[in-house]
């Protein structure tokens, strides 16, 4: 086992591990109980990183720690990312960027569908150049400026997925490794560029408060522990004390789906997973999804998953 630093520690946390170093790029895994996240990191100029997000698992939790005057830059790939200041919250999704400053964020992490991929660019002003022209003559980016631009005050910049963005970032999903060092300084170069040269989109974002997201989250627990039954959004409600509508805005706005739609995601990604490691028969697991009907549940799971239940388990097997 390779030991973290205490710079490591602060930023990940102290049950951080290390999966691999190497004189280009740190791999880092933070493990729980529901599965894992792991970090692919390359450091690319002096103070600026460049990471691989992979993370299979509802939440990442890190010890609060002081981590200096540090800007963060995210793009989701794929999922759903929560971002959390002080009691309001909104979430990321697929092409969405966020910029904030790494002391205003909540240390702690929630993806509401439990997968999630996508990149973070950390700009640590203590060791950055001020100026990325010492790197090219005509690259006027000044970071303090940058900062000041997106991060002034205490909310994070979000900017929805856009064309001229997702380029830049799509790029850096496939990168060969033989010009990977290089390319990275490239790409980064002309993200800040672009950035330093954008209008800030004046819209207001969405933020939901903490009693809203509180809220999906216990209904999102409350479906997961009753697949094997049919609930009513009116059920729910009463359940929760709250009305039909209030209910349904919270969610979406948590998970991005309508409660119907996760749950059936939910129930069809439960149902794959006893077709794969159960020898039981389609029925005896529509039964444990809260099917009764043999050909209503064939049709959500090839709705969801792409291919027949039958299909699934010959492929997994």
């Amino acid at each position: 086992m390779i030991a973290a630093t205490e710079e490591e520690k602060k930023f990940y946390g102290g049950n951080v591990e290390i999966v691999t170093r190497s004189a280009d790029s740190t791999v880092y895994r933070i493990r729980n109980l529901f599965g894992d996240a792991v970090m692919t990191t390359y450091q690319v100029f002096p103070g600026i990183q460049l990471t691989y997000n992979d993370v299979d698992t509802q939440e990442c939790s890190i010890e609060h720690a002081e981590t200096g005057n540090i800007m963060e830059i995210n793009h989701c790939r794929e999922g759903r990312i929560e971002c959390a200041f002080k009691d309001e919250y909104l979430y990321l999704s697929k092409g969405d960027v966020a910029i904030n400053r790494k002391d205003d964020a909540a240390h702690d992490s929630y993806f509401p569908g439990g997968r999630y991929s996508g990149i973070t660019i950390v700009i640590d002003t203590a060791y950055a150049p001020n100026s990325l022209s010492c790197f090219l003559e005509d690259v006027n980016v000044e970071l303090s400026a940058l900062s000041r631009k997106f991060c002034s005050g205490s909310e994070c910049c979000v900017m929805r997925s856009k064309p001229c963005l997702e380029h830049i970032f799509s790029e850096l999903y496939a990168v060969p490794s033989s010009i990977r060092k290089g390319y990275y300084k490239v790409k980064v170069l002309e993200l800040l560029l672009f950035l330093s040269g954008m209008d800030i989109d004046p819209a207001p974002q969405k933020y939901y408060t903490g009693a809203q997201v509180q809220l999906a989250k216990q209904v999102c627990r409350f479906i997961t522990a009753h697949l094997d039954a049919h609930i009513t959004i009116e059920q729910l409600a009463a359940i929760f004390h709250v009305s039909a509508t209030q209910l349904k805005t919270s969610f979406k706005g948590v998970y991005g789906d309508s409660v119907y739609a996760y749950t059936r995601t939910q129930k069809m990604q439960a149902a794959a997973s006893f077709l794969s490691k159960t020898d039981q028969n389609v029925m005896e697991i529509a039964g444990k999804v809260g099917y009764d009907n043999g050909s209503k549940f064939a049709r959500a799971f090839r709705d969801v998953m792409g291919v027949s239940p039958k299909k699934y388990r010959e492929q997994s097997s």
